[in-house]
């Protein structure tokens, strides 16, 4: 599905496309890949053209000990991606950590953008569940776990996204890319990563967006609480707000078809 490939300061991003019409981009947050959005947009295909990608560090992307994951290197890479492919104004789909990636492309580094869908995203403090705040006060121990505890520890982590429950064929895919050695490293490197001080620094900015915002929210989210999307909406002028019943923060698989049916609608209105 991630044909193409864009090199970016030594990374490596797999990217790919699909459909025709106004563009869409989606971004993925953590520790997700391109591929949870992947029915979502094989249904918005027929009318948009569709793009998708894995920020390095995740999914097919280049996952090199060295590079920093954090989202000040993920948000102007996303502005740099958006100029490769010579999108002038996309409209953006944006998920957890994919939030603030968006926001500090278009907030700091000027990436223009046709409308947002921001889906239960990391943009206010605080944010990440209990397990991940101390999994990065101690990211050192939680690496260096034995394989057997860090993949009962990851399960149960994803696990807990899902309000309705995730099959365990879907809970399989999300914990297959960071069960092994590599995998574990790069797991807890993410989490070590992410510090607040990259949502601080653009919260003040919220009021001064300018274009179209959807926010849409999982009622039973309990990695970020749905009062984060209500104080999200609040700041953002004329923010649109949609709350599904009967979904976590995994709103892409506790209820596939009422989010792909509200983003269809919003994309589908919007000029």
């Amino acid at each position: 599905m991630l044909t193409e490939e864009f090199a970016w300061r030594g990374r490596t991003v797999r990217w790919g496309r699909m459909g025709s019409g106004p563009a869409v981009v989606f971004c993925h947050g953590t520790p997700w890949s391109s591929a949870l959005w992947r029915p979502c947009a094989e249904a918005l295909a027929p009318y948009f053209s569709v793009y998708f990608w894995d920020m390095p560090g995740y999914g097919q992307s280049s996952k090199d000990a060295g590079h920093r994951v954090s989202l000040d290197v993920q948000g102007e890479l996303f502005a740099d991606l958006i100029a490769e492919w010579d999108l002038s104004s996309p409209h953006v789909v944006a998920h957890d950590y994919g939030g603030a990636v968006a926001l500090r492309a278009h907030l700091l580094h000027k990436a223009a953008f046709a409308s947002m869908a921001l889906v239960d995203v990391v943009a206010l403090a605080p944010w990440g569940s209990s397990f991940f705040r101390l999994a990065r006060k101690h990211a050192d121990v939680f690496t260096a776990l034995p394989g057997e505890m860090h993949e009962g520890a990851l399960r149960a982590y994803i696990a807990g996204a899902s309000h309705v429950g995730l099959t365990p064929a879907a809970l399989q895919s999300l914990v297959a890319p960071w069960v092994d050695e590599p995998g574990q490293a790069a797991f807890y490197r993410q989490i070590a990563q992410s510090d607040q001080a990259y949502t601080d620094e653009i919260e003040s900015l919220y009021p001064e967006l300018e274009i179209p915002v959807l926010v849409v929210w999982g009622e039973r989210d309990t990695w970020i609480p749905l009062d984060r999307g209500r104080r999200l909406s609040e700041l953002i002028p004329g923010a649109e707000l949609r709350i599904v019943q009967d979904a976590g923060h995994l709103i892409q698989l506790d209820q596939p078809e009422a989010l792909t049916a509200i983003l269809t609608r919003w994309l589908s209105a919007q000029p």
